[in-house]
């Protein structure tokens, strides 16, 4: 008996699939969001340390909210 390969999900499927995934992207940059405000607010409270400033900082905002980006700006799935 020969192996057949997974039928392919329906388009609702799919539909509901790239919508969970645009919604977790638009979440990531929302979160890339807060990272950088709270780390501009640690500025202006005092001066971060050092590793704070370089691993929690803008550098994550901006990493985070890239990839909320690049899930976000997913193309609609095709028939």
């Amino acid at each position: 008996m020969p192996d057949t390969p997974p039928a392919a999900p329906s388009m609702p499927a799919r539909w509901r699939r790239h919508r969970r995934l645009v919604r977790l992207g638009q979440a990531l940059m929302l979160l890339g969001l807060v990272i950088a405000a709270v780390h501009a607010v640690m500025h202006m409270a005092g001066n971060p340390s050092g590793w704070t400033d370089l691993t929690v900082g803008y550098p994550t905002a901006a990493v985070v909210a890239f990839a909320g980006a690049i899930l976000a700006g997913r193309a609609e799935p095709k028939a």
